[in-house]
């Protein structure tokens, strides 16, 4: 039904591909019925088959919402119109149940799974964000507009797994470079077949955009019988749960990250602190850094396998605060400004340089690390022998070992820092 409402609809799939659950990682995915050359398009979806705010039949309906909201009431009347064009692409998700995103467990069980990984924190803003939408927007649209919405049909639940199914497989195509600076970006967009692909951290396909039709293209040669995997962009295991509902086993995802909360590098310092007066200094370091929005009450450092992404703000937190009194005056005094310029060179915060910081640097890191592991309900020992323990690996549920690949992924680098920095 799928496949034939693809075919005329304009839809062209490559005759050396095929769909099918048998063989992908996970749910339906798009694998090589005979070898591909890099540079093949293996499927071009023409722009009238995509489902956004501009191609549905109630567009002139959605004209005063923004975000993600028109597309997401675009889904809500589609989905539920036996009458849509986009019924045969509805049909690969009947219910939605496939969908596994953290929303949906419990809340024990995220907890419990989760702690420590920065998910559970962004599930509830998740949460908290769609019940705010859908009580203060999407409810008020809808009595506007009854002869469409039905809330009885269109419920918050239905609400809630759209939103998980736009956050799984829409597609934002990419603004041009002279647009960059002036309009936001583009809102999502469903675009069939082209979503079925899985995605992995080393890809052998990506989609481009052309005025006509959007194309997915091979981007290596790809043996018979192999998955063809497109990228959803450089993403951390724990963005990849959170938003995608699945996590790439170690050692896989090359964009693997950790975070070390700002405040838990203040706390690491303050427990440093002897005196009330060093405490007292700590404080005043740490609001002189606000001051430069280098930190902040919610905000993380980011390490990557080989650097850390927020080298300027870990480099200037780990000198402010590892200044004396006389060297934070006379700083504060230079307003922060006195670097040379061989210090600005030197400032990626690669692997080398981390092993090279000067030893109270070393030591804060170090200090703030082993109170991020803390956070953790369980310690890299145990999750080690459980994924080399095949027979207890397999007898997890699967969100079990979907959160064991996030916790994994995760310590190994902060790991790793500790190594760096001992």
């Amino acid at each position: 039904m799928f496949l034939a409402w693809c075919g005329r609809a304009g839809v062209k799939l490559n005759p050396k591909v095929r769909l099918s659950r048998e063989g992908a990682v996970a749910g339906y995915g798009m694998l090589a019925a005979e070898e591909l050359e890099a540079g093949e398009v293996v499927v071009s979806v023409p722009r009238s088959v995509l489902l956004s705010q501009h191609t549905s039949p109630i567009r002139e309906s959605l004209q005063s919402q923004s975000g993600w909201v028109p597309l997401l009431l675009a889904l809500l009347y589609e989905y539920t119109a036996s009458n849509s064009q986009w019924q045969p692409y509805f049909s690969l998700w009947q219910d939605f149940r496939s969908l596994d995103h953290p929303m949906f467990w419990p809340e024990e069980e995220r907890t419990r799974l989760l702690q420590g990984t920065g998910i559970p924190e962004a599930v509830d803003k998740d949460l908290a964000n769609i019940h705010l939408e859908y009580s203060s927007i999407i409810l008020p649209f809808m009595e506007s507009h009854p002869n469409i919405f039905d809330p009885k049909l269109h419920t918050l639940e239905l609400y809630k797994q759209l939103v998980a199914f736009v956050m799984a497989y829409s597609f934002q195509e990419p603004l041009e470079e002279e647009d960059e600076d002036e309009k936001g970006p583009n809102p999502p967009m469903m675009v069939p077949v082209a979503d079925i692909l899985n995605h992995v951290a080393n890809h052998n396909a990506n989609l481009e955009y052309a005025p006509q039709c959007l194309r997915m293209v091979t981007t290596q040669p790809i043996g018979k019988g192999q998955e063809i995997f497109n990228t959803y962009g450089q993403m951390a295991n724990w963005q990849l749960l959170h938003m995608y509902g699945f996590a790439e086993p170690y050692p896989g995802n090359t964009n693997d990250t950790a975070d070390i909360q700002m405040v838990t590098v203040r706390k690491a310092a303050l427990q440093r602190a002897k005196s009330e007066a060093q405490q007292q200094l700590v404080s005043e370091q740490w609001d002189f850094l606000c001051q430069l929005e280098m930190v902040g009450e919610e905000g993380a450092f980011v390490l990557g396998w080989d650097e850390v992404l927020t080298e300027e703000e870990l480099s200037m937190t780990l000198k402010v605060l590892c200044m004396s009194e006389e060297e934070f005056k006379e700083y504060k005094e230079q307003d922060g400004w006195e670097d040379d310029s061989e210090e600005e060179e030197n400032s990626t915060l690669s692997n080398e340089a981390l092993s090279k910081l000067k030893t109270p640097c070393k030591k804060l890191l170090y200090d703030s690390v082993l109170l991020t592991l803390e956070s953790y309900g369980s310690d890299l020992k145990a999750e080690q022998d459980l994924l080399n323990n095949k027979e207890a690996y397999e007898k997890l549920s699967r969100r079990e070992q979907q959160a064991l690949h996030v916790r994994y992924g995760q310590k190994r680098i902060l790991h790793q820092l500790l190594e760096l920095v001992r």
